[in-house]
């Protein structure tokens, strides 16, 4: 592809979740999880579930900031009106310069993200209210804040931002969320990589959501530094003591692993460990079962180790990285033909391989 002169255009073509992301990634993002209600909390030999539908949703925007009229409408599934909470994980929504890691941590760009993600939540629920109830009713309801999302918890450290948001008449059983940062970049503490992790109680069951972006690389020894940053990430992971008289302090979870439960997300950045070449004849031939054979990421959690006890959604989908902008072409791929020709840029480009994942532990229902 060309150089795009019209900085506006560049945006725009880089930033189209429903031509690319909202396909890739939309089908293995969804979750039903039962919690156990307030007052089941009381009762010996007898407890209430209530089931919630929960989007979560990664992707990688590789330092762009986003247009003002950029539409997450698709991405999100916004239409269907049928999620309970949203969360979300962005990876790169700053570059990852020098002076956006060593420099503050808060930025705009997060601010602008979560005005889009607020926009495309409650634009369409708005206009479903229109259809359904009437103009009249509907500006009563947005009044009170009916059927709207707002947002429950967001946290940015460097390139890394998580945003959760719940239907407007479910915010008040959504408690106690806390944020935590763990850099794993630079000198191993730098938060170029890391995660961030959110946490909250819903009703009775407590929830954390890991946003997560490792290590880079894909020479002999890089899988086990991706390993090394899941397993840092785990263990130094910590959330403040803070409750009320609901639920004492001493009573919410403090680690990753101590609540009910918990969902690992991001850029993996894991490979397919094969030859480049034969990968792009795999990926050129759309055959996923043998390069997921190969997947770097199904081989540690076949293995245990630092992904003991997690697991993912059957992948069905092509590769998640990475492609032409403004398009489903892989970059080293032109009208379907692999290119290699002799100082074209695409050539330095790795392999296609699925970066963005989403981990479940072992008591999260997923579905496709």
């Amino acid at each position: 592809m060309g150089e795009v002169n019209n900085p506006s255009s560049k945006l725009s073509e880089i930033l189209r979740p429903g031509s690319v992301a909202g396909k890739l990634l939309r089908r293995r993002l969804i979750s039903e999880f039962a919690a156990v209600g307030e007052d089941a909390l009381h009762e010996s030999y007898q407890s209430d579930t209530i089931k919630y539908r929960v989007f979560a949703g990664t992707w990688n925007v590789a330092g762009v900031t986003p247009p003002d009229d950029l539409n997450l409408e698709d991405w999100l599934d916004a239409k269907a009106n049928s999620y309970d909470i949203y969360v979300l994980g962005l990876q790169e929504i700053v570059p990852l310069n020098a002076r956006n890691v060593l420099g503050p941590t808060k930025s705009s760009a997060a601010m602008k993200w979560n005005s889009l993600i607020g926009d495309a939540l409650n634009r369409f629920t708005g206009r479903r209210r229109d259809e359904e109830e009437g103009a009249g009713e509907a500006q009563e309801a947005q009044r009170h804040g009916k059927h709207l999302f707002r947002c429950v918890v967001s946290e940015q450290m460097v390139g890394i931002f998580v945003s959760v948001w719940a239907r407007s008449g479910l915010r008040r059983h959504v408690r106690h969320a806390a944020a935590s940062c763990v850099g794993a970049g630079v000198l191993g503490r730098l938060g170029n990589k890391g995660a961030v992790s959110v946490r909250f109680m819903l009703h009775g069951t407590s929830f954390c959501f890991v946003c997560c972006h490792f290590a880079s690389g894909g020479k002999d020894g890089d899988t086990q530094l991706r390993n090394a940053d899941a397993a840092d990430i785990l263990s130094r992971t910590t959330f403040r003591h803070g409750g009320s008289a609901a639920t004492a302090p001493e009573e919410l979870p403090r680690k990753i692993l101590d609540h009910d439960r918990v969902v690992l997300l991001g850029d993996l950045n894991y490979r397919i460990a094969m030859d480049d070449a034969e990968a792009r004849l795999l990926v050129q031939a759309k055959k996923w079962s043998m390069l997921l054979e190969n997947d770097e990421l199904l081989l540690e959690l076949a293995k245990g180790g630092s992904f003991d006890g997690w697991r993912e959604g059957l992948v069905t989908f092509s590769p998640t990285y990475k492609y032409h902008l403004n398009s489903d072409m892989f970059y080293w791929c032109i009208d379907g033909a692999a290119t290699a020709a002799a100082g074209n840029r695409d050539k330095q480009h790795r392999a296609p391989a699925w970066s963005a994942r989403l981990l479940p532990d072992q008591h999260v229902e997923l579905h496709a």
